[in-house]
């Protein structure tokens, strides 16, 4: 079975409760506060991708990781970091705002980059790897942006039943991560085994150097206390399940080891964001 049927319903149940989240008041950070915004959206879509690329390079990882180290850095904003944001005492407004901006704007940097990034692992390797961009750009609109267009509408229309949605589906949204990777585990237990310390590693120097790059860009523009938590968390944060969809996804990448990891991947950044936040909220 491919588990893009299950990653599917996860996904726009995760971009469904993003819709349902977002705020009207959440956008008039852009114009309240522009430099936060810009300086969290610029290192989650230009600067990211570079630290991936560079840590992808220095581990040498194979071809098929190579990728699902990339896809993991092209696609930002985590569901579930406004949650974070809450538990670290940062900016929820800026958290809401980042990714939903990052959400759609991956909508067409993901095939950009992914698309270089496959020539450059198709010649360097000499294993073939094609982007249907096309499919690519389809799918993403049908699985990330409809769902979260969806969950804004159903707000304006059953504000009341929204919130009682939206507290439900905030329980499951962790659950459903884990029952995924469990899955995955089940499907594909000797690579995820064989190769779980130099991904573990690997995917740990990336969340790691994601957080430094959140905090270094946060001091460097003067950002304040609660915005830089939240800025450390939306780029050190990112939407396994949609790295998950494309890479394994039979209208795209069609490979489940390209999507091992970002299975590893939301597993370790949970611990690392947990204990962030538990340092933030001490500090």
């Amino acid at each position: 079975m491919n588990t893009i049927w299950i990653v599917m319903p996860i996904l726009i149940i995760l971009m469904f409760l993003l819709g349902i989240g977002l705020k009207v008041e959440s956008f008039k950070e852009v114009f309240r506060r522009p430099k936060a915004v810009l300086v969290g959206t610029f290192a989650q879509i230009i600067l990211l991708p570079a630290v991936a690329f560079g840590v992808a390079s220095f581990f040498e990882l194979p071809p098929l990781f190579f990728m699902g180290m990339m896809l993991i850095a092209c696609s930002p904003g985590g569901s579930s970091s406004n949650v974070f944001s809450m538990l670290a005492k940062g900016d929820v407004a800026l958290s809401i705002t980042l990714t939903a901006i990052s959400s759609v704007v991956t909508l067409f940097t993901i095939p950009v980059i992914m698309g270089y990034v496959a020539q450059y692992v198709s010649v360097n390797s000499g294993m073939e790897i094609s982007l249907p961009v096309g499919k690519l750009l389809v799918q993403n609109i049908l699985l990330v942006f409809l769902p979260m267009l969806v969950g804004v509408l159903f707000k304006l229309w059953k504000k009341e039943m929204a919130q009682k949605v939206e507290k439900v589906l905030g329980k499951l949204a962790f659950p459903a991560l884990m029952i995924l990777a469990s899955v995955f585990f089940f499907q594909y237990p000797d690579e995820i085994i064989s190769n779980f310390s130099l991904l573990g590693v690997s995917v740990s120097v990336l969340i790691l150097s994601c957080m430094l790059l959140g905090v270094v860009s946060a001091y460097l523009f003067g950002l304040k206390s609660p915005q830089r938590r939240t800025i450390v968390i939306e780029v050190g944060m990112q939407n396994a399940a949609q790295a998950i969809a494309i890479a394994s996804s039979p209208f795209v990448f069609n490979s489940g080891p390209m999507a091992i990891p970002a299975i590893i991947y939301a597993l370790m950044m949970n611990v690392f964001l947990l204990l962030y936040v538990a340092y933030s909220r001490r500090s």
